[in-house]
């Protein structure tokens, strides 16, 4: 994704070049760009159309003013092409391919609220993609709803399944681009994202504002605050109704991490949750965690977790000081902050260790996919294990331990530490361990490699 930030765009490359090239064909295609609010889904489209391209942002109004204010926009590009009243999709797109030249491009931005007002659309627009001869329009679709989204091109009893040339899912950034779009580093580049996560407009609102903290109190806690709400915006693009989505996310930001006890705070059977629950995944809100070795659909101990940063900051944070947070009195939620946030930031910092072990070659070996592993040493009392991952060639396990609250341990300590519950772990199997730590600070050592947070966000890029 390309994203403007500061007059630069941050990344992305791939989805500009794929845009670009459909954009310079002139047979006649489908492209469809998706994904959730505020990642840039919108600036991209518009940095790749060119001078000639008609882009049109729809909203929510009937679907004959619509088709009059996109027949306008076209007007633009086409003399006179809204001097006609167009009664339906199906004229303008016929008239439309008429008088355009070939290769103009159409770019319906927001692109559900069309499908809101007019449901026939899909179908036309898929009849005018399958009709014979050549064709003059490509057309390029984008939305925020992810679900209607996917749903419109990747489900097989949608029309315009199998139609589409490119699909691209516009994510968050990854973290290491934080530095770039807030010009800050180390500690502080980890405790902005754990807040802000890494959607760009987010860093765009907070960019201003001369710290973390009024950040925090201008953008978040104050009712006025442009993302006070929300979580309850991002749902609206996803759901009918938030309140079952909304009361998920609410519980297992607050500690309940199995199915089991999910179901039982909504007095709800554990299976009528597994499908909701999937959806929030599949969304991106929401990870299914399961421990090292085990394999995530089979697995009997998955603990779901919020994923997505800004909402888990909103749940700890937020949602429980709402009602005071409405009466202008900030002093409860500042309170909660002053003493929670480091420990919050924690979590963070071990997910944020977690991403980084592919590509980080420690003890000069490649490592897969980290994760978790909790369970019962071989001395038979529970233990934690905070980063686990396999070697590449099978042959090796990474072991290591992620420290961020508290005083700056030295390395040698939480080593030692470290070094003593591996020798209870019960999954190394004859293969050799290498360890390492995650700390604010530190040195590597000879047998104590340490990574800070400039390591971590320099990879995650």
């Amino acid at each position: 994704m390309i994203l403007h930030m500061k007059c630069t765009f941050l990344n992305r490359d791939d989805e500009q070049r794929r845009l670009r090239r459909f954009l310079t064909g002139d047979r006649g295609g489908l492209a469809v760009v998706y994904g959730r609010r505020r990642c840039g889904k919108s600036t991209l489209i518009q940095h790749v159309a060119g001078p000639g391209d008609a882009y049109f942002l729809a909203d929510q109004r009937e679907a004959l003013l619509l088709i009059e204010a996109l027949a306008r926009e076209v007007q633009r590009l086409i003399p006179g092409f809204a001097a006609v009243r167009y009664p339906s999709w199906a004229s303008l797109f016929e008239t439309l391919d008429a008088r355009a030249p070939a290769g103009f491009n159409l770019l319906l931005d927001e692109f559900p609220y069309l499908v809101k007002a007019s449901p026939e659309l899909p179908s036309i627009i898929q009849h005018y993609l399958d009709e014979r001869g050549t064709k003059r329009i490509n057309i390029l679709l984008c939305g925020s709803s992810q679900r209607m989204m996917q749903g419109l091109v990747l489900d097989r009893s949608e029309p315009l399944y199998g139609r589409a040339s490119e699909i691209l899912r516009i994510e968050p950034l990854n973290a290491g681009w934080i530095r770039d779009g807030l010009s800050v580093a180390g500690d502080a580049a980890i405790e902005a994202y754990a807040v802000w996560g890494g959607v760009p407009r987010y860093w765009e609102l907070a960019a201003p504002c001369r710290s973390l903290n009024g950040a925090l109190h201008e953008l978040v806690l104050s009712k006025n605050g442009v993302l006070h709400e929300e979580p309850d915006r991002l749902l609206e693009d996803e759901m009918r109704s938030g309140s079952q989505a909304k009361s998920l996310l609410s519980l297992i930001g607050m500690g309940c991490n199995r199915l089991s006890e999910i179901a039982g705070r909504m007095g709800k059977p554990a299976g009528s949750l597994t499908r909701p629950l999937a959806n929030l995944v599949e969304l991106g809100y929401v990870r299914r965690d399961v421990p090292f070795g085990e394999d995530e659909k089979n697995s009997k101990r998955t603990l779901y977790r919020l994923k997505d940063p800004f909402l888990r900051f909103h749940v700890r944070f937020v949602q429980p000081q709402r009602s005071l947070l409405e009466m202008g009195i900030m002093e409860g939620a500042d309170e909660i902050l002053h003493k929670e946030f480091a420990s919050y930031v924690g979590g963070h910092w071990e997910d944020l260790a977690r991403q980084s072990v592919p590509f980080l070659g420690i003890g000069g070996l490649r490592w897969g996919p980290a994760s978790r592993w909790w369970g019962t040493g071989l001395d038979g009392s529970p233990m934690e294990l905070d980063v686990v991952a396999e070697s590449l060639d099978g042959q090796s396990i990474l072991i290591g331990e992620v420290k961020w609250t508290g005083e700056r341990s030295a390395p040698n300590a939480v080593a030692a530490d470290l070094m003593a519950r591996v020798t209870q772990a019960p999954f190394l199997k004859g293969r050799k361990v290498v360890t390492a730590l995650w700390l604010r600070s530190g040195k590597s050592a000879p047998g104590i490699e340490v990574v800070t947070p400039d390591q971590v966000l320099d990879c995650l890029k």
